[in-house]
């Protein structure tokens, strides 16, 4: 449960008012779309982008993991490269497979859209979770 209860309900009120009462504005949190492997870099798309991808705190992207065929991940590296695309990388990992996004419990994550909506956690993996 997150302590800021307040900033939950203010997004659950845009998504009401968006979807039920026919607001037009930009509601919905963006989300993973699609990945897409160039070499040693993994370029991932998001949809529900409004006004582009930014950052808060500090410049770049934090919160990405990065894993090879050893599904083992580490910390990987990230920057914006467009609106709506990421560009993930760890020089520990030559031949990325699956990225992960704030994957944790307490997860230190830092991109939002324009309007704060921050982007929803997500694996690109199926591998078994250890809780499983």
């Amino acid at each position: 449960h997150p302590r800021d209860k307040q900033t939950v309900a203010n997004r659950l009120a845009m998504l009401a008012l968006a979807n039920d009462y026919g607001y037009k504005f930009a509601a919905q949190s963006p989300m993973y779309e699609s990945m897409d492997i160039q070499g040693d870099k993994v370029v991932l798309t998001f949809k529900n982008v409004d006004e582009g991808l930014y950052t808060f705190d500090v410049d770049e992207p934090i919160g990405f993991a990065i894993a090879g065929e050893d599904q083992q991940f580490v910390w990987a590296k990230a920057k914006i490269t467009s609106p709506n695309t990421i560009e993930v990388w760890s020089d520990d990992v030559s031949a990325p497979v699956a990225v992960r996004y704030a994957w944790a419990n307490n997860p230190v994550a830092n991109v939002e859209d324009r309007n704060s909506l921050p982007l929803t956690p997500f694996r690109t993996d199926n591998w078994k979770l250890t809780t499983e």
